[in-house]
């Protein structure tokens, strides 16, 4: 399938009402043919409503929404040229494999010929062929999600709208899904607009993040822009596992310190009253006698290739992810330190704040035997 400008969708200023509650808020995006874009947020955001919205399941408001070069806005979902895969497969428990499949191209009296032909070839991308004779109530969670996107992509629609197609699955089999989707999504060129809840499927799976809460888009960038410079508190702590540790700043002395820890200064004294954020694998822990902010351990989760550490720095909790096994029991002292490019400033009102600069710590020099050094490789 080659990129066309029919796979373009642009939403412009939509917004869903019901009675005085709004669902989506005047959001606006422009999909290039052939992109894989998550809509991702919490539970009630407005991202599923966005995308119902898309396929003409729901009706928007205001605005206007474009599929190439028409205006969808009032169609009806059968005329917008898209497929679509729900989380529930809602497959026809009567009907075999192949005819589930090829349901849709029955209705639209597609030759017959023709069928068996695309039912061959899709059979064959989704890894299917030796279950077509079989009902649905034989196959697993993940075989039926396999008929749902086959039933989908033989319809050989250029757009393909998914709304949280894996959270029926199991850990494994959702990772497995994941591959198979992106693949198959490269192969055939589909855009994709692509609904979940899961940050992981989100950095994943996307070519680009469109973050949203509560009805409006918050940030709309690739997995490692959201990841490495999140526009606002929540973005931080909404992408990453574990997330972000964000900490109140206070003021003392002309500079600003991690509430209730007063003995080392971590910004300049205008980013008091907001919040630093610092990623759990960015920090480095050492001995209580290094230079950095003073911490004691308050726990400590070992998880096989890392050892996750909760720490109490004043009166706020942080979490550092250390690799490998490090025993560390609760009441051990210790300093943590930090880049200045790994913090991030957020204002009052939990916006990202690039104006200043967050003051380093390195582990100091003179000090041998820090309790770990460890490289900053994102972990997901």
């Amino acid at each position: 399938m080659t990129h066309n400008n029919h796979q373009r969708i642009r939403l412009e200023a939509v917004t869903k009402r019901w009675d005085d509650i709004t669902a989506v808020d005047a959001i606006s995006f422009d999909v290039t043919p052939g992109q894989f874009v998550i809509l991702l947020g919490p539970s009630g955001c407005g991202k599923s409503t966005t995308l119902r919205m898309i396929a003409g399941l729901e009706q928007a408001t205001e605005g206007r929404i474009a599929i190439g070069e028409r205006d969808v806005t009032f169609l009806p979902p059968g005329d917008r040229g898209l497929s679509m895969v729900f989380q529930s497969y809602a497959l026809f428990p009567h009907l075999s494999v192949a005819d589930n499949i090829v349901f849709g191209l029955r209705s639209r009296k597609v030759p017959k010929a023709e069928r068996r032909e695309r039912l061959a070839r899709v059979a064959e991308l989704v890894d299917l062929e030796a279950y077509l004779e079989r009902k649905p109530a034989q196959l697993s969670g993940g075989q039926r999600q396999r008929v749902a996107l086959a039933r989908s992509i033989i319809s050989e629609h250029p757009i393909c709208l998914m709304d949280e197609p894996l959270s029926n699955l199991d850990a494994r089999l959702r990772g497995e899904m994941r591959r198979e989707i992106t693949s198959l999504q490269a192969r055939l060129g589909m855009t994709v607009i692509y609904v979940t809840h899961d940050q992981v499927e989100a950095m994943s799976m996307g070519d680009r993040v469109i973050l949203m809460q509560n009805g409006r888009i918050v940030q709309d960038g690739s997995p490692a822009e959201l990841y490495n410079r999140p526009a606002s508190a929540f973005a931080a702590s909404f992408i990453g596992s574990p997330a972000m540790n964000l900490v109140q700043l206070a003021a003392h002395d002309g500079a600003a310190v991690i509430d209730a820890e007063r003995e080392v200064a971590v910004a300049p004294a205008a980013a008091a009253g907001g919040q630093l954020g610092i990623r759990p694998e960015d920090i480095e822990v050492l001995s209580s006698d290094a230079s950095g902010v003073p911490a004691e351990v308050i726990d400590e989760e070992y998880l096989g290739a890392d050892t996750i550490l909760q720490l109490s720095v004043g009166s706020q909790r942080l979490r550092a992810r250390l690799p490998g096994k490090r025993p560390m029991p609760p009441g051990t002292r210790c300093r943590l330190a930090w880049v200045p490019s790994a913090a991030h400033l957020f204002d009052a009102d939990g916006l990202r704040r690039d104006d200043l600069t967050p003051v380093a710590f390195a582990a100091n020099p003179g000090t041998t035997d820090p309790i770990t050094t460890h490289s900053r490789a994102s972990h997901l």
